[in-house]
């Protein structure tokens, strides 16, 4: 595997990057086709299915020649493995479904459309700044969605054919002035509400650190409101997060370097050490580098199939680069 080029190294940096089309020239819901080619193998050139207590049930790479197609950051399935919704860095919603063969692996997606966040008005916003979506929670019909740049954590009704502006902001309740520019909110996940969170929304940051180095985050609601760190491994930054059912918390994270490329792993994050205060911490379970189908992996997350078992979805985003893939990755995680 060669070792990527500079613009490579550019292109997974245009986090900042200018959204491709300007506001006054779209429809509102743009009806997209996707094209996606499946992917097999996880790790490249070999049939290996297990990975940690991964197995890899298949994938797609995804393209479209709709001009704001890619740049996902964040999805959650709105029906188990099937229908979905997610926000895109560049000021977007993004629904479509996964579509599925007789053995339940992934084919294609279908009923893929995207639409612009709007203000109060309903007018498109077209400054990225305002609308550098990262993270995002589904409870019912409520979307929660964590920016950073102009650092919020804001909630919407869902709409598939009209999202309006957000009818309220949540404290932040990490001080904003801890919030790096490009390094915010990450994560936004509901704890399962039979476990020592009762439910609460959590939030992570990218890459937020306090004075030892750990990753801000916080609890949002509920008694054990307050700010709690995750230890930071390895130069990985935090790009999304889920709450298993047990009560763990499955992280997504990345990372970029020169000398070796992309990277990506998955980490669990016991869920007796998320409290107010404390630094919760855990083992990293499953990671890839260059020599698997990854690329930029931003999103996740965690459902159950209809035969019972626990499945771990992941996608990337592609910063609207022609060096980068939009996957979608889809694993069995085998309960112990």
């Amino acid at each position: 595997m060669k070792k990527p080029s500079l613009f490579v190294a550019i292109a997974l940096g245009l986090l900042a990057a200018v959204p491709p089309a300007t506001a006054r020239d779209r429809a509102a819901v743009e009806q997209l086709e996707v094209r996606a080619r499946p992917i097999t193998n996880f790790r490249i050139g070999r049939d290996d299915k297990q990975f940690g207590p991964f197995e890899f049930v298949g994938g797609l790479e995804m393209t479209s020649s709709g001009r704001d197609f890619g740049a996902l950051s964040s999805f959650r399935f709105l029906s188990p493995g099937g229908d979905f919704v997610g926000v895109a860095d560049t000021g977007f919603w993004f629904f479509g479904i996964v579509t599925r063969d007789a053995d339940r692996r992934p084919t294609g997606i279908g009923r893929f459309t995207m639409q612009q966040m709007v203000d109060a008005g309903g007018n498109p916003i077209g400054e990225k700044w305002l609308v550098d979506a990262e993270g995002l929670d589904v409870t019912d019909d409520v979307a929660t969605v964590g920016f950073e740049r102009n650092h919020r954590i804001a909630r919407f009704r869902i709409d598939r054919d009209d999202m309006k502006a957000p009818f309220r902001e949540l404290d932040l309740v990490v001080p904003k002035v801890e919030l790096r520019r490009n390094k915010g909110f990450e994560t936004v996940a509901r704890a399962p509400a039979d476990g020592n969170l009762r439910g609460s929304l959590i939030v992570v940051s990218e890459r937020s650190i306090d004075k030892q180095g750990n990753v801000f985050a916080a609890i949002l609601e509920g008694p054990g409101k307050g700010v709690f760190t995750i230890r930071r491994q390895d130069n990985f930054d935090i790009t999304d997060g889920a709450f298993l059912p047990d009560g763990d918390l499955l992280l997504l994270e990345r990372r970029f370097t020169m000398a070796d490329g992309v990277a990506m792993r998955l980490r669990r994050i016991k869920g007796d050490t998320i409290a107010k205060g404390q630094i919760a911490d855990g083992p990293v379970l499953m990671s890839a580098d260059m020599g698997y189908q990854i690329d930029n992996m931003e999103a996740m997350d965690v459902w159950r199939r209809d035969d019972g078992a626990l499945m771990v979805s992941l996608m990337s985003d592609d910063n609207h680069s022609m060096l980068q893939r939009n996957l979608y990755l889809e694993f069995r995680l085998h309960e112990d």
